[in-house]
């Protein structure tokens, strides 16, 4: 099993107690992108930029990792790979996992030594000194691979420094640059890369995933796992939220109240209105949002067929709770009468 993180080791953007995606190596529900990867090796056409894009917790960075680990144990010059795996104990998956091949970098956001806050971005600094592996010879003659991860934290500044790069890369170069929302990024950007959309995974694979982590997380109760799978949409983060019982609590309450319909009850509404309103129920307020939009938007996929008429009254109710959600945010306002909004539309 991949080592665990501890709260004390855990880095930006990562769950204490789950592998990081470089230290993973099964990658479970994405065997046509892998293919992708395998084909082009195998083809000699390996484009140099690839787009690795979808919704978040769903394996882009894991499979970006296992590509960088192949081609810089094996190269492109042996025809199609069977699997892109390499054994944990193999000396490249180890300098992988370490971060400490010299043939790979990794752009991410990082906290700077002795700063006390986190970035919220990938400054442009943090950009120049990762890319200054294209700028001197290989250690090897293999390829030189830098891991974006993930795109939509670059400021304009930082993404400029990465085109530039793309637009004239030296021979043997590979981003592979990982985006829950590719669309977002630069025109140029994208128009330099292959992309490649990761599709969410099957419920199974999301449990399979879940019971194969370290504790807390696989110990929870197999109906948790398995209740956290089928609400995760395919994507192992957000179940791994789910997991949590308060989070999962909220979720179970806000579909309770809202199979009440247009009559719920409104002390048990008022009870959870006053519970999210709490300086530190952020998360969880967010949850119930999110709950409540995934409901609305799956009521509506499923009556599709009805006269827009009909659906009307559901469009006019998730916009009324996104408005009321912005608002809240932006003036700071009282959340109880924007959570006691959500139910009997």
């Amino acid at each position: 099993m991949p080592p665990e993180i501890r709260d004390d080791e855990a880095e930006i953007g990562e769950v204490p107690g789950v592998p990081r995606p470089r230290d993973r190596q099964d990658l479970l529900g994405q065997e046509a992108a892998e293919r992708a990867f395998r084909e082009a090796i195998g083809a000699g056409r390996l484009h140099h930029a690839w787009l690795i894009g979808g919704p978040k917790g769903i394996g882009k960075a894991t499979l970006a990792f296992r590509v960088a680990r192949h081609l810089l144990a094996r190269g492109d010059g042996h025809g199609t790979p069977d699997t892109l795996a390499l054994p944990p104990g193999h000396t490249v998956a180890r300098q992988v996992a370490g971060l400490a091949h010299p043939n790979l970098v990794l752009l991410r956001r990082q906290k700077a030594p002795g700063a006390k806050t986190i970035p919220t971005q990938i400054g442009v600094d943090a950009a120049r000194r990762a890319l200054h592996l294209f700028s001197a010879t290989s250690a090897d003659a293999g390829y030189r691979i830098c891991i974006v991860d993930c795109a939509d934290e670059l400021n304009l500044a930082s993404a400029n420094a990465l085109l530039k790069v793309i637009e004239e890369p030296p021979p043997r170069s590979l981003f592979l640059i990982v985006s829950h929302a590719p669309g977002r990024l630069l025109p140029t950007i994208r128009s330099r890369c292959r992309r490649l959309a990761l599709r969410p995974l099957p419920t199974g694979a999301v449990a399979q995933v879940l019971r194969g982590l370290g504790a807390p997380h696989s110990t929870r109760p197999p109906e948790l796992i398995e209740r956290a799978a089928a609400l995760s949409e395919g994507s192992v983060a957000r179940a791994i939220e789910l997991l949590d019982p308060d989070t999962i609590g909220v979720v179970d309450e806000v579909e309770a109240l809202m199979d009440q319909g247009d009559r719920p009850d409104w002390r048990r509404a008022l009870k959870l209105a006053e519970r999210l309103a709490g300086r530190d129920a952020d998360a969880l307020y967010a949850t119930a949002l999110d709950a409540v939009q995934r409901r609305l938007a799956a009521e509506i996929e499923r009556r599709q067929g009805e006269p827009p008429a009909r659906l009307a009254a559901l469009a006019d109710a998730a916009e009324r709770a996104a408005k009321a959600a912005r608002e809240a945010q932006v003036y700071n306002l009282d959340r109880r009468p924007v959570v006691l909004s959500l139910f009997g539309t």
